[in-house]
């Protein structure tokens, strides 16, 4: 067997574990609101948000696309399967690492970050398509803000439409509401974070002229689709406690109304097909929502641990992927 096909093959395994991992250490960006507020058992909304990632990831192929060709040419790329496989390695790397301290870092950002490196190691600076580059960074900046903002305003709404309720009927009714806002939640999750692995694998048959065009063909989106279902099955407890009470004390209406703004986001961004890091979204919405609740009931120290994380994501997976670039260039 040829080895470009050894690497091509062994880069689609990694994509793969890239997007299993990316399930669990993501689950509780769909579910941890839900199981919070006892809207759901553990093991019910895992189950829950593993079939509607699944069916999100099916939906939708304009987020890979982007990733396929919007950071760096594949047609043209340098050792192209080399630079990818660095990429996936080191993404993977950073999520472990992020996953094991209970830190809801971004999937998205360690995937573009170790592309942009790895692809800068092998043909410097000028290989970066900058115009697309830029475009998914100013997404991944912008999209937290919205969702802030956007958290903050619903559940102002909230406030004024609900004040003269019954405060017990109505964590009640939200309850059962928040049931198909973590549906939707886990559904939008999908229908993004899915797709970047899909990019990468087109990618990678691209590079390794196993294709023409920068269509996802089916076979990689049901794969994809499977690995991410099944790490959300497994569920990410760390991050789910993190997003679910190391944020703020979440009642059944804040949890809607963080669902529901997050998954707005999300939705908006797969319509652009422009890739969000759903972490950062529905971190930002339920700060949003915390912050319109109750300012001081945020607990602030954890928001600037994430806010940290999210600030220097980018640029170490960068550096890992150089590294582990170097590194497979000398052995491959």
């Amino acid at each position: 067997m040829e080895p470009i096909l050894i690497i091509t093959m062994a880069i689609v395994v990694c994509a793969l574990v890239f997007d299993f991992i990316n399930g669990f250490h993501d689950t509780a960006n769909a579910i941890a609101t839900a199981v919070s507020t006892k809207a759901l058992k553990p093991r019910h909304a895992i189950l829950m948000a593993a079939v509607m990632n699944f069916l999100g990831a099916l939906m939708f192929t304009g987020v890979a696309k982007t990733i396929t060709k919007d950071i760096v040419d594949p047609f043209t790329l340098n050792n192209g399967p080399v630079v990818i496989l660095a990429a996936l390695l080191a993404a993977i790397v950073w999520n472990l690492v992020t996953w094991y301290y209970g830190i809801p870092s971004s999937s998205s950002h360690a995937l573009i970050g170790a592309v942009a490196g790895a692809a800068i190691a092998s043909a410097g600076f000028n290989v970066l398509h900058y115009s697309g580059f830029i475009k998914i960074i100013i997404a991944l900046l912008v999209s937290p803000i919205l969702a802030f903002v956007i958290g903050y305003i619903m559940y102002s709404i909230f406030k004024v439409i609900f004040k003269n309720n019954n405060l017990t009927k109505t964590n009640r009714n939200f309850r059962f509401v928040q049931i198909f806002t973590a549906a939707l939640q886990a559904f939008s999750h999908g229908t993004n974070d899915a797709q970047k692995a899909m990019g990468i694998i087109t990618m990678a048959l691209i590079t390794a002229g196993l294709q023409t065009g920068d269509d996802i063909q089916h076979w990689v989106q049901i794969s994809c689709a499977t690995a991410m279902g099944l790490g959300t099955a497994i569920g990410g407890w760390k991050i789910i406690k993190t997003v679910g009470g190391n944020i703020m004390k979440i009642r059944p209406a804040n949890g809607v109304a963080a669902d529901l703004s997050s998954a707005l986001i999300i939705f908006g961004a797969t319509h652009v097909h422009l890739p969000v890091s759903t972490t950062h979204v529905v971190s930002s919405s339920i700060l949003g929502v915390g912050s319109s609740h109750r300012v001081k009931g945020v607990k602030w120290t954890t928001a600037q641990r994430m806010i940290i994380t999210w600030v220097i994501t980018l640029p170490i997976s960068a550096v890992i992927a150089a590294l582990m670039f170097w590194v497979l260039n000398i052995f491959i």
